[in-house]
């Protein structure tokens, strides 16, 4: 891969926010770049007002993004492959464009989760999703908001990529001025952050919803920085990158930024509203929703203990808000 051509092309896979955040940046630096959009009228208004209402209204997006709804044009000759799915859809993404994505292509997944039902990441859905091919995979991940990364707000974030070389050939691809990209080897560290804060972000979201103040959330972001790493490192994740961006980084964003889907979600559940109420209304996919459950069985699997994320499950599945929380303060003491 040639991160010095002009002619290279990057695909981006989902006209979601991140998506279509991400495709606006690449585009901005001069990369031919096309988004892959399933709804023809929003491919259209990206195309002709440069502009992707649903999801980033009232943004201008750069002049050079073109988006298609046709999988074969956006796929043809495309040097980066990036995955914007919802991560629950990607294998079925990556099944159905199977025969249009290069045998040893470059993908870079910006989706942050854990499959339901197999519990695998991101990396792993990819591997399997596309046998026979030798994808060359790295995972986006880190504090990184879409729509401050659209208004050119200074970001840093993370490549996680078992390919050193490859790393950093991708961090020159992706960095901009306002847009810094720092690599890693440690993929799996890497996507266990950005998975777990997700959960995170949803119990930071009731601890504000129920009023429970400051003290309580600093606590809460602490003690979910020690689940994300304990959880991690049972899983072959080096600690050490649980205090960068993807892990450390990310957590306070989601737990503290009102842009979280994620921290929305708890702050509606606080006021006593039912999760199915909630996803129903939301036009974007709130990820750790479905996360939550794929982290709770993983650390059954593996005997780790993760009491936030079994309380934020037990509201989820609808347990008074207020009744979690006393279960969590009632804990035997013990050691930090």
């Amino acid at each position: 891969m040639d991160t010095r051509s002009k002619a290279m092309r990057i695909t981006i896979l989902g006209a979601g926010s991140w998506g279509t955040a991400l495709a606006h940046l690449a585009a901005d630096k001069g990369l031919e770049t096309l988004l892959l959009a399933r709804d023809a009228s929003l491919a259209e208004e990206i195309n002709t007002r440069h502009e992707n209402s649903r999801y980033l209204p009232g943004l201008p997006l750069c002049p050079a993004l073109r988006a298609v709804t046709d999988p074969a044009v956006a796929l043809a000759g495309a040097d980066i492959v990036l995955l914007a799915v919802p991560c629950q859809y990607l294998r079925e993404s990556l099944v159905r464009l199977a025969p249009l994505l290069p045998d040893d292509g470059v993908f870079v997944c910006a989706s942050k989760g854990i499959e339901l039902g197999t519990l695998k990441r991101m990396s792993e859905v990819t591997a399997e999703a596309l046998p026979g091919k030798k994808p060359r995979y790295a995972i986006l991940s880190g504090p990184s908001f879409a729509r401050e990364v659209v208004q050119g707000k200074p970001s840093a974030v993370v490549l996680g990529c078992a390919d050193a070389g490859l790393g950093e050939e991708l961090r020159a691809v992706f960095s901009t001025p306002a847009f810094r990209v720092y690599s890693s080897t440690d993929v799996a560290g890497v996507e266990f952050g950005g998975a777990i804060k997700n959960v995170m972000a949803i119990a930071a979201g009731l601890c504000d919803g129920l009023e429970l103040g400051h003290n309580a959330r600093a606590a809460l972001i602490t003690r979910g920085l020690a689940e994300m790493s304990r959880l991690g490192e049972a899983l072959g994740a080096r600690a050490a990158t649980f205090m960068g961006l993807s892990g450390l980084g990310d957590l306070v964003l989601t737990c503290t930024g009102d842009l979280s889907r994620n921290r929305q979600v708890g702050l509606r559940l606080a006021t006593g509203e039912s999760i199915g109420s909630i996803a129903a209304s939301m036009r974007m996919v709130a990820e750790g929703v479905k996360t939550t459950e794929a982290v709770c069985e993983l650390a059954a699997q593996m005997g780790v203990e993760l009491p936030l994320a079994f309380a934020v499950r037990q509201v989820l599945g609808g347990t008074a808000p207020l009744d979690a929380l006393r279960a969590l303060m009632s804990r035997a003491l013990r050691e930090e």
